[in-house]
């Protein structure tokens, strides 16, 4: 139903505890804080990277978007991953159990700061989960091209020209966060015993259609990873 034709956030379909576990600021400094990784621009076509370790981005870079701050000058640990060295931290992700046919997984991990985020593009099909933080998305159909200049960040889009957008001009909107659920009397429909015996981080997952553009603003310091289907 939705594997073509339109964004769908599912909830509750994976347990990531694990993984949400080793994804803390300081899990992720003992393990991979002299690991270099590679930033890009937080700019439509990110066509600058640099190198850089991550206990130094995270010290350094990990901050509040400067909202003067042009996205082709700020620098975004998302994707570019080293697969060899983060192969151990990817083991313990559990992705989304859906599948379009004749794809496969490719996982995109990142960290960032508030307000931060990507301008308006597009690519193949995926999903994009919220480890720790909260993510807000704004997305528009292939054939409605949003009005955005292609430097400009995500905040500053949203703080200039998402105002003088009519309704109909606006674009679908979400935000991803991580719920934390308990067993209640009730318990809850459509999760294994297993799962309500603990406390469990059942994520919110965003599935976004191949070529709809869409942008991504951080509402908190977060930690994410998508999985593209290529």
């Amino acid at each position: 139903r939705f594997a073509f034709s339109r964004p769908v956030i599912l909830g509750g379909v994976t347990d990531n505890s694990a993984f949400r576990a080793l994804c803390s600021r300081e899990k992720l400094l003992a393990a991979f804080g002299p690991v270099p990784v590679r930033l890009s621009t937080a700019n439509t076509f990110s066509y600058r990277k640099v190198d850089l370790p991550f206990q130094e981005y995270v010290q350094h870079l990990l901050k509040p978007q400067d909202p003067a701050r042009l996205g082709s000058d700020t620098l975004y640990f998302f994707g570019d991953n080293n697969f060899t060295e983060w192969g151990p931290l990817f083991q313990d992700y559990v992705p989304p159990p859906f599948g379009i046919p004749g794809t496969g997984p490719a996982y995109s991990f990142g960290v960032a700061g508030s307000g931060s985020g990507v301008p308006f593009h597009w690519h193949g099909p995926g999903f994009s989960e919220v480890i720790f933080g909260r993510k807000r998305w704004f997305l528009y159909p292939p054939d409605k091209t949003p009005h955005f200049h292609p430097n400009e960040t995500t905040l500053a889009w949203l703080q200039h020209t998402y105002p003088t957008l009519p309704p109909a001009q606006r674009p679908l909107e979400c935000t991803l966060r991580p719920g934390e659920v308990s067993a209640g009397p009730a318990g809850h429909p459509g999760l294994p015993a297993a799962a309500l015996a603990r406390r469990s981080w059942l994520l919110q997952v965003l599935y976004f259609p191949d070529r709809w553009w869409h942008a991504t603003l951080n509402l908190d310091t977060s930690v994410f990873i998508s999985t593209f289907l290529g």
